[in-house]
């Protein structure tokens, strides 16, 4: 599958620092988490980290909905206060949860290049969430 991106949102995709991952359960719960993710052109990928949690990462509401309902939505933007420059990514598409392995070792690469907080956490053997966007709705300043 091609990624939808153009070029513009791409680069912006993968420079933001932050975006919102909405999940949804099996009744259609919705879901909504910050995550720290990186971008490799291709697809989206968000290690479930050492930061604090309530219950294991393969416990985790995310993971959980994912494994039930892998369709999620993760939405990047951008605010200023001159209207004129904000924009937003709205990425819809299937999740599945890594587990260690070549792909989700290229994933924590592309994470601990992008944070250098993760250089010093201990997530080499940690699931990572991968999303390969199936469609993207852009709004705002591309210029």
């Amino acid at each position: 599958m091609v990624c939808p991106l153009s070029p513009a949102q791409a680069a912006r995709l993968a420079q933001a620092p932050i975006a919102r991952l909405a999940t949804a359960d099996a009744a259609g719960q919705p879901h909504v988490i910050p995550v720290c993710y990186a971008f490799d052109g291709q697809h989206i990928y968000s290690v479930l980290d050492q930061k604090p949690k309530r219950a294991p990462v393969l416990r985790l509401r995310r993971v959980r909905n994912i494994q039930t309902n892998p369709q999620v939505s993760l939405v990047v933007d951008h605010y200023d206060p001159d209207w004129r420059h904000l924009w937003y990514l709205l990425i819809t598409g299937a999740a599945q949860v890594l587990e260690p392995g070549a792909e989700q070792a290229g994933a924590i690469a592309l994470l601990r290049q992008k944070y250098p907080q993760y250089q010093q956490m201990d997530i080499g053997g940690n699931p990572v969430i991968k999303i390969t966007p199936a469609a993207v709705v852009a709004w705002g300043d591309w210029s």
